[in-house]
């Protein structure tokens, strides 16, 4: 009988894991697994026809997210109902905690092993939440390498598998120029990566933000252009706003040139996210910026435990890539940190030096991180079903 596993992602980063995985268990089972669930074009192309469309889980925040709650919670009973109607030898929910977690929690006793892949951040704020989650699924994956301890000595056992991102293929520096090339961007102008986000929230708060700092940034630096990386789901979107920015813009969804087009810029502007690592890995010298609503900024402010929002600071300990949050993020200070960056060599590669080392922590150096996943579900799978028998 075919491996059965049902997967549940929530939003673009979620896909590609999901995707990644389905392939790794694929590949260890000779094709003969079946899949379900929810999730995106990527894990579609796996194999996967979803319950329902996965953009309507990608939304975040507590204001963006109360208007839709009624629809949510009606999800989060379908998606349950399903999985204890087709009873999967594994349930793997994917990111989206909000989610996914919800949906682990009613099968409490359903006789399916619950795993839940990327570790939700609680360490950074409300610690406390992961005794609920351990006792909310059975088997946690970590994408960063101290997180097993934090949650197993809450009783949750946790497996680092490595960053996602670290099995992004690193461009070439001629892959980077035919990037350029093919979309008439002349080899010696400044060129920004800008990354706005997944989320339809997210264009919403910072295109406009994004769009007046880059304007502000071309006054002094002639021939300035920006490259907007996004995801198929608000494709329209972007490109609708963005063609009415001042300055010239390519907007692209090719995830197979995604890191050619990285490395074809000098320099990146990111909301905070996965973004910032795969930055990283592509060695752009990058300026993080971030902005919730007020009532979400505001509730979760005093709740935070750490001094850093993006993955690269928060590893590295101190600040790598400069971060603009809330207040502090206005046109001109997204001008300014760019400038600083565009302006100064040495900024730029000791900001690479920096990142070169978490790329290592993160698993650069070992088996990719979505056979180290699949080798740590069907562990999952064999203990539940030898303690069954």
């Amino acid at each position: 009988m075919a491996l059965h596993v049902m997967l549940v992602a929530g939003e673009a980063s979620g896909d590609v894991l999901g995707a990644r995985l389905m392939a790794a268990l694929r590949a260890r089972y000779d094709g003969a697994v079946r899949f379900s669930g929810i999730g995106g074009e990527l894990m579609a192309a796996e194999g996967l026809d979803s319950l329902f469309p996965m953009a309507e889980l990608s939304i975040m925040g507590l204001a963006e997210v109360l208007p839709r709650l009624p629809k949510l919670l009606r999800r989060i009973r379908e998606t349950a109902g399903f999985a204890r109607a087709e009873m999967p030898d594994a349930l793997v929910t994917i990111d989206a905690p909000s989610f996914g977690l919800r949906v682990a929690g009613k099968l409490q006793g359903a006789g399916i092993p619950r795993i839940h892949y990327v570790a939700p951040q609680v360490w950074a704020w409300r610690p406390g939440r992961a005794r609920h989650i351990a006792g909310t699924i059975d088997h946690l994956l970590a994408l960063l390498p101290f997180e097993p301890k934090f949650f197993e000595d809450y009783g949750l056992p946790c497996t680092f598998v490595g960053h996602p991102v670290v099995e992004n293929p690193k461009p070439t520096p001629a892959e980077a120029q035919a990037f350029r090339e093919r979309h008439r961007i002349p080899l010696q102008a400044p060129v920004v990566a800008t990354l706005p986000g997944s989320r339809h929230s997210e264009i919403a708060r910072h295109l406009t933000v994004f769009a007046e700092g880059l304007e502000q940034l071309a006054a002094g630096h002639a021939g300035l252009q920006a490259v907007v990386a996004t995801v198929t789901p608000i494709e329209r979107e972007v490109r609708e706003a963005v063609a009415q920015w001042r300055l010239p813009a390519t907007v692209t969804t090719d995830r197979a040139n995604r890191f050619a087009a990285f490395a074809a810029c000098d320099v990146a502007l990111a909301a905070s996210g996965t973004a910032s690592l795969e930055l990283a890995l592509a060695g752009v010298p990058s300026v993080i910026a971030y902005r919730t609503s007020r009532l979400t900024g505001a509730m979760v402010r005093p709740l935070l435990n750490v001094d850093h929002i993006a993955l690269p600071n928060i590893l590295a300990g101190r600040t790598v890539m400069p971060e603009l949050i809330q207040e502090r993020y206005t046109p001109q200070n997204l001008a300014a940190a760019l400038a600083g960056l565009l302006d100064d060599a040495g900024a730029r590669q000791s900001q690479n030096d920096a990142l070169a080392a978490i790329a290592r922590e993160l698993g650069a150096d070992g088996p990719p991180p979505s056979s180290r996943a699949a080798d740590a579900v069907l562990e999952v799978i064999q203990r539940f079903q030898s303690r069954q028998a």
